[in-house]
Formats: structure tokens, C-alpha cells, sequence
């Protein structure tokens, strides 16, 4: 077998938006699913709304061999990738220093949370532009806002869990954003509330929204039609 490629810290993630081909197989989608749990990923799938995919793998793992082979399997099953989003979890600078549980529950995240079946991802990156630059802010200015953003994030405890994923010099945005939500108007509230922090208000910019309900495979590709 082919060495592990795995991060020294956290996990890798790889979201797979798909659409169906003519060619697509249930028991081959479901079997190539299995497998990689088997290995010991965890693979969200989800029915995505919208023009943009019909479903979406989100693979969270060790060893990114594991991930590219369900990657393949799943391509070979019928469902041909139309976009894709690499990152790895991560604790990040201004989290440092956080008790145990919150530090397992960012860098080791068990996925999908019970009872949060409205889903959302997103890339973003801190803007660089000539009035408004994130990376020339003395580091205290920095944490004071993502403290701001976090406290706003925190009022939405029980509604919506949020998984940030780093990605700077893995994909095109430097983080993935993945909420899980009780409703899917709790995904609008949080993303609304939280861009009126500074954080947000200031320097984010935002990639294209994807946007679905969570399920066990079998189910998500009997909705499909997948058969």
C-alpha cells in the first residue's frame, strides 16, 4: 500500500460536489461510502439544492489516500465531481489555548451532529486590498475582532454548529466554512448576524454557497432517484 500522506495536526477534509450522470449506481455509491468508513472516515453526504450539484460528499480523515480513493470510487460509480474544496481542520491563532474539549471538538470534529440536518458550506478568505488589508493589522487588533465574531457565533449555540477548516495554500480561499443547522433559516440568521462584526464587515470575502439537507447515503440517493 501506498504511505499515509496525513497532517501532523487535525484532519484532512475534502468537500465533492457531484452530479448524477446516466451512469450512476446506488449499491456502487453506497459500497465506495462503506469502504471509506471503513477506513475510518467520516463522510457526510447531502442533498444539495440548486443548480450547482446534486449531492455532496464531506470527508473528513487522516490520510489523504483514503480520501482520493473514495474520490475515484465514486467517479467511477457514475457521479462526475463538478467542484471540490481541500482543506485541513485546524486550532487557530487566536484559539490557542482553549480548554481540552473545544480544542478535540475544532481539530477532530465527530460529524454529522445529531438533529442539525440543514447544511451550508462556503470558502472565505480575509480581504488584502489597499485600504483594507488583514494582514498588515497588528496581531492584538486581529484577535480582538475574531473575539467580537466568535462571541456572535456563540449566541447561536444549539442552532448551529460551525466547522472551520484552514485551506491557505491547499485550495483557492485560505477557509472552509461548514454549518450544520436545526433549520434552514438558522443558516441565513448566523451567516447575517456574523457579517456585521467587524471581522466580516471589514476584510472577509466570500466564495459561491452550497446549500442542502443531511442524510444517510441510501436515503440522500433514493431522493435523487438513484437507483
Amino acid at each position: 500500500m501506498t504511505d499515509a500522506v496525513s497532517p501532523s495536526v487535525g484532519l484532512a477534509v475534502v468537500h465533492l460536489f457531484c452530479k448524477v450522470s446516466p451512469l450512476a449506481d446506488a449499491e456502487s455509491i453506497i459500497a465506495a461510502v462503506q469502504k471509506a468508513q471503513a477506513e475510518g472516515d467520516q463522510v457526510v453526504t447531502v442533498a444539495i439544492l440548486g443548480h450547482k450539484a446534486d449531492l455532496a460528499f464531506m470527508v473528513v480523515g487522516a490520510d489523504l489516500w483514503t480520501i482520493r480513493r473514495l474520490q475515484a470510487a465514486v467517479q467511477n460509480a457514475g457521479l462526475d465531481v463538478v467542484d471540490s474544496y481541500v482543506s485541513l481542520t485546524e486550532l487557530s491563532e487566536y484559539a490557542q489555548g482553549v480548554p481540552e474539549p473545544m480544542r478535540s471538538a475544532r481539530l477532530t470534529p465527530v460529524l454529522p451532529p445529531a438533529d442539525k440536518p440543514a447544511w451550508c458550506f462556503y470558502p472565505m478568505s480575509k480581504q488584502r486590498g489597499d485600504v483594507n488589508n488583514w494582514f498588515t493589522l497588528p496581531y492584538e487588533d486581529r484577535k480582538e475582532m475574531m473575539y467580537e465574531h466568535g462571541a456572535s457565533g456563540r449566541t447561536f449555540a444549539g442552532r448551529v454548529i460551525q466547522v472551520v477548516t484552514g485551506s491557505t495554500g491547499l485550495d483557492d480561499y485560505e477557509w472552509g466554512v461548514t454549518l450544520f443547522a436545526t433549520a434552514p433559516d438558522d443558516l441565513k440568521e448566523v451567516v447575517y448576524t456574523m457579517r456585521f462584526d467587524r471581522a466580516s464587515a471589514l476584510y472577509a470575502e466570500f466564495g459561491p454557497f452550497y446549500t442542502g439537507m443531511v442524510a444517510p447515503v441510501d436515503e440522500v440517493l433514493a431522493q435523487l432517484g438513484i437507483d
